[in-house]
């Protein structure tokens, strides 16, 4: 069971993940690294003992649904207040425990339940939420549009997510369709910017990515059919892609945990099978690309570092995907300049490893490596 401290504390002679062949005396104060340098204390651990730690900046998971209990929102609705409550609660603790001491929920998940959690049940993931989100039933004109996102942002809320094509309920005929009009779309974005929120935008590709750039939005999500002049025109731009590889792959497995039915399952196939072409799209042209994995379910919450393991497979470094999961990710979300990275002066939400978590084979052998998951009050 990992641990998770929040107490100041001094960590002497521990490696940074990424940074090999130094250790470094690292100070936490006050919720940040208040110091850091190189060790000058006699080496220890060479002796392959087994004391030696490392120390990475801890996880930001960019899409996933705190609030949802069952794939099908229709099950949680059979469900009473407490027991979704309860099952959301502890889908914020397997989700810190894994590493992820950041999420973005993308959608479903109110700001008052976020502060209901941290408060009965004291848990101290951060998270930045979307509210409602806006989908084809709010393509009603412009009018509609702006109470809807008046009262999403109202709510708290820091982002505003558009479903801007369907999903895996869409047929692949139609699954790039927009649900919005242009209009309503670049409305949707400007009146959003104008409240202060940012947008986020899920869409399988087609249109609306251009749309996303000439608006601009923040992210991209999915993106699975993405194509190389939309790459170039999002590196261009600056948007983000959080591409959310791996559930495709779990929801297209017909053993999996969700255990679709078999034309979800080809569906899911299907984007799983473009993803890989996109992410290399996205990686040749230098888009600024962020870890999402669109978890969901106790099923998944709590596994949220095999995202790592798709990322790489479809073909980013073990250093980039990690980046993806840390620096990149705290850019995306507005804090690059004060979290995400092991730096004096910022916000020490980190992981402690007893393995070096770049040499380590998969996102399951990192998983077993922690030691404590480190959360700034």
């Amino acid at each position: 069971m990992t641990n998770v401290t929040q107490q100041d504390q001094t960590f002497n002679n521990i490696f940074i993940a990424g940074t090999p062949g130094k250790r470094f005396d690292i100070t936490v104060r006050g919720g940040r690294f208040s110091s850091i340098v190189e060790s000058n204390s006699p080496v220890a651990g060479d002796d392959n003992s087994g004391s030696d730690l490392w120390i990475s900046p801890g996880v930001i998971d960019l899409h996933t649904h705190l609030a949802w209990t069952d794939f099908d929102h229709d099950d949680q609705l059979k469900r009473d207040a407490l027991e979704v409550e309860v099952l959301q609660a502890q889908a914020f603790e397997a989700t810190l425990r894994t590493g992820v001491t950041t999420a973005r929920d993308a959608g479903g998940l109110l700001p008052s339940v976020v502060k209901h959690i941290a408060q009965h049940y004291n848990q101290p993931l951060s998270v930045h939420t979307c509210g409602d989100m806006l989908g084809a039933g709010d393509a009603r004109g412009i009018k509609h549009l702006e109470q809807r996102i008046t009262d999403i942002i109202h709510s708290g809320a820091s982002w505003i997510k558009i479903l801007a094509t369907g999903g895996l309920g869409a047929s692949p005929d139609t699954v790039l369709n927009p649900a919005f009009s242009e209009e309503e779309f670049a409305y949707i974005v400007r009146t959003a910017h104008a409240q202060g929120a940012k947008v986020l935008v899920h869409t399988w590709g087609g249109p609306t990515v251009d749309w996303s750039i000439d608006a601009g939005v923040e992210s991209v999500e999915h993106g699975m059919y993405l194509t190389e002049a939309q790459a170039f025109r999002l590196a261009q731009s600056k948007t983000a892609f959080v591409p959310t590889a791996s559930i495709y792959r779990i929801a297209a497995d017909p053993s999996g945990v969700l255990g679709l039915p078999e034309v979800i399952r080809d569906r899911a196939a299907r984007a799983a099978a473009a993803h890989p072409q996109a992410i290399s799209y996205a990686k040749s042209a230098g888009v600024r690309i962020g870890f999402g994995t669109d978890y969901a379910t106790p099923a998944l919450h709590g596994h949220n570092l095999d995202e790592l393991d798709v990322l790489i497979d479809c073909g980013l470094t073990r250093e980039e995907a990690w980046q993806a999961a840390t620096s990149s990710a705290a850019d995306i979300l507005g804090y690059g300049d004060s979290l995400g990275r092991i730096q004096e002066g910022f916000i020490a939400d980190a992981i402690l490893f007893n393995a070096d978590p770049y040499q380590s084979p998969s996102a399951k052998d990192v998983q077993r490596s922690i030691v404590s998951v480190i959360k700034a009050p």
